[in-house]
C-alpha cells in the first residue's frame, strides 16, 4: 500500500488516543476525572472461553426502531448491528484504527483516493461470500438525493466508490486525512447485495452473531456464528439485548440476576451496586457528553444574545456533582473532550453568571414568558433533573424556563432534533472532524441545533473542510481551535458535562482492556466479553 498506509499507525493524524495519552491529556489541562479508567480488577481473564447466555440490559431502544442502518439513532440499535455485522474499519480497545473487513488500507498522497483491500474468505450468515459489490452497494445506500441515512454527510465529499479487483477505491472531492476513521462509523455496515439492492431487512451479515429474533423497543436474540472469520471473537452462544429504559428496572434486573450487565448506570447508585458481591462496576472515560441542544432556527433560540443568556445560566459545576455524583467533568459548550487530541484547553470555560445572563435576556429583549424544555432521561439518566436544576438556577438571571417530561419511548423521534429545546447525549467520535461533521455541518442530518447559517456558521463549515485536509498538525491544532470558540460561542450547542460511561456487570464476566469510545467496550461487549 502506500506511504500514508506504513505511516498510519504512527502518525498522529490517526488519532491514537489510548487511556493513558487522555490520562496525560487531562492532567495537562488540570483536569481531574474521578475514577477515570477503572477497571474491574477481577474481570481480566488469560484465556477466553466460549459458551453460555449473555443477556445486557440496554438503556437505549424504541419502538420506532430497524435494522436499517441509515436510521440507527440509538444505542441498543448500534450494539445489535454490531452483533451481527462488521464494517471496514473499526476503532480497537486504545482508540486506535484497526482493519475489519478491509485487510489493510491506504490513501494516496493528497488523502484524496482511499484504497480498501477487502478481506478474503469472509461470508454472510446464509453462505454468501463477501464482495466489492456488497462493499460498494453498502456506501452508495447511504449517498444520493434520496437516502434518508444519518451518515450522508459524513460520506459526502465521496465522488465515486468503484472495484479494482479485490480492492475497493474511494475518490473525494477534498482531501480527507481521516476517511478511514469515517468507514467505521456504524451507520456503514457491510451487507449483502441481492437483485442489486441492499438486503439490510433481513439482518444478515458477517459479524459473530446470527439475528434469531428482533422486537424494536423490547429485545433481540443471536446465536453464535459458527463460521465467523475473527477467531478470537464472539464467545457467547447465545446473546440477548434487553431495552431496559427505566433505570431502576435496569438497576434492578442486574442486582437480581436477570441481566448480565448494563450500561447506563445512574451514577447517583453507583455506591450502591458496588456493595453488591455478585458485581463488578466498569467506568470509563472518554468522549461522552450529555446536551441541551438549542435549534436556531426557531424562536427564542434564533437570538444570539438570548441562547448566550441560557449558556451562562447553566451551574454546570452543580449537575456534575449532583447528576454525575462526580463521575465526570464540566463542558464548555463545544463537543471535543480532553481525549481528542485537538481539545482546545486554551479557550476560556464558560461560568455560571446569572448577571450576565440578565444582561443578554435583555438585550434579546425577552419579555419573561415561558421557555420549554423537553427532557426524559431516555436521553440520559438524570436527564430530567438535569432540567430542573437548569431551571433553578436560569431563574436567577431572569429566564422564566418550563420543563416538560417527555416519553421515554419514542424520545428520539418525536422530540430530539424536532422540539426547539430538549435533552441529548452523544457518545463522542475519536477525531474533530468525525464529531464536527456528524452533528454540526450545515448539510448534517444530525446537526440538531440547525446552526447553518450566518457568518460565524459559515466560517466553521470552511474550517471543517480544512482541517480535513491539512496535514500540518499545528495548522491543523489552529483550525479546530477556532471551530470549537465558533461552536462555543454561536453556536445552539448548550454542552454543561462529560460524562464516563459508568457500567455493572456479573462477576461471571471476564474481558481485557476496554474501549471507551462507546459504552459497553466500543458498543462491542458481545463480540468482546465472555464468561470466566
Amino acid at each position: 500500500m502506500s506511504k500514508i498506509y506504513t505511516d498510519h499507525l504512527t502518525n498522529p493524524l490517526t488519532i491514537d488516543m489510548n487511556r493513558r495519552q487522555f490520562v496525560t491529556t487531562s492532567l495537562t489541562a488540570g483536569i481531574v476525572l474521578p475514577t477515570a479508567m477503572a477497571m474491574a480488577g477481577n474481570a481480566v481473564a488469560s484465556t477466553p472461553k466460549k459458551g453460555g447466555k449473555f443477556r445486557l440490559g440496554m438503556g437505549h431502544g424504541s419502538t420506532t426502531d430497524s435494522l436499517d442502518p441509515g436510521t440507527i439513532e440509538n444505542g441498543m440499535g448500534q450494539n445489535v448491528l454490531f452483533a451481527y455485522a462488521n464494517h471496514l474499519t473499526e476503532v480497537g480497545k486504545e482508540g486506535q484504527l484497526v482493519p475489519e473487513l478491509a485487510a489493510e488500507y491506504g490513501a494516496s498522497a493528497d488523502a484524496k483516493t482511499w484504497t480498501f483491500k477487502l478481506r478474503q474468505g469472509v461470508t454472510f450468515h446464509d453462505g454468501k461470500a463477501l464482495t466489492v459489490d456488497d462493499v460498494i452497494a453498502s456506501f452508495r445506500f447511504h449517498m444520493g438525493e434520496d437516502t434518508k441515512s444519518a451518515g450522508k454527510s459524513l460520506l459526502a465529499d465521496v465522488t465515486d466508490i468503484s472495484a479494482n479487483g479485490n480492492d475497493v477505491v474511494f475518490t473525494l472531492g477534498n482531501a480527507n486525512a481521516d476517511f478511514a476513521f469515517i468507514v467505521s462509523d456504524y451507520h456503514f455496515p457491510i451487507l449483502p447485495v441481492r437483485d442489486g439492492k441492499l438486503d439490510w431487512a433481513s439482518g444478515i451479515g458477517t459479524g459473530g452473531y446470527i439475528l434469531d429474533k428482533y422486537e424494536p423497543g423490547v429485545r433481540a436474540k443471536f446465536y453464535r456464528n459458527p463460521n465467523y472469520w475473527k477467531q478470537d471473537a464472539a464467545h457467547f452462544d447465545e446473546i440477548e439485548l434487553l431495552v431496559l429504559l427505566d433505570t431502576v428496572a435496569r438497576q434492578n434486573a442486574i442486582m437480581n440476576g436477570d441481566v448480565d450487565a448494563i450500561g447506563r448506570v445512574d451514577p447517583k447508585t453507583v455506591h450502591l451496586l458496588a456493595r453488591n458481591p455478585n458485581l463488578d462496576i466498569l467506568e470509563t472515560t472518554g468522549t461522552l457528553h450529555y446536551t441541551f441542544p438549542m435549534r436556531v432556527d426557531a424562536a427564542p433560540f434564533d437570538n444570539y444574545d438570548f441562547r448566550m443568556a441560557c449558556k451562562l445560566s447553566v451551574n454546570r459545576e452543580e449537575l456534575v456533582t449532583k447528576i454525575l455524583s462526580g463521575h465526570g467533568a464540566i463542558g464548555n459548550d463545544h463537543p471535543i473532550s480532553t481525549a481528542n487530541p485537538y481539545h482546545n484547553g486554551e479557550l476560556a470555560q464558560r461560568a455560571y453568571d446569572p448577571d450576565k445572563a440578565a444582561y443578554h435576556l435583555k438585550k434579546a429583549g425577552y419579555d419573561g414568558s415561558k421557555v420549554q424544555l423537553s427532557a426524559s432521561d431516555a436521553a440520559f439518566a438524570g436527564a430530567v433533573d438535569a432540567a430542573l436544576l437548569i431551571k433553578e438556577s436560569a431563574a436567577k438571571g431572569g429566564l422564566n424556563i418550563e420543563v416538560v417530561r417527555e416519553p421515554k419511548d419514542g424520545y428520539w423521534s418525536n422530540v430530539w432534533n424536532k422540539k426547539p429545546w430538549s435533552a441529548c447525549y452523544w457518545g463522542g467520535r475519536p477525531t474533530e472532524d468525525w464529531m464536527f461533521t456528524a452533528a454540526y455541518m450545515a448539510d448534517g442530518k444530525w446537526n440538531d441545533t440547525a446552526w447553518r447559517t450566518g457568518a460565524a456558521a459559515d466560517r466553521f463549515n470552511k474550517l471543517v473542510i480544512m482541517g480535513r485536509a491539512e496535514v500540518n498538525l499545528a495548522k491543523r491544532r489552529e483550525i479546530y481551535y477556532e471551530c470549537q470558540a465558533l461552536v462555543n460561542d454561536d453556536g445552539g450547542a448548550l454542552i454543561p458535562m462529560f460524562a464516563n460511561n459508568v457500567h455493572a456487570l456479573s462477576k461471571k464476566l471476564a474481558h481485557g482492556d476496554v474501549a471507551a469510545n462507546w459504552e459497553l467496550d466500543g458498543g462491542k461487549a458481545a463480540e468482546r466479553w465472555w464468561f470466566a
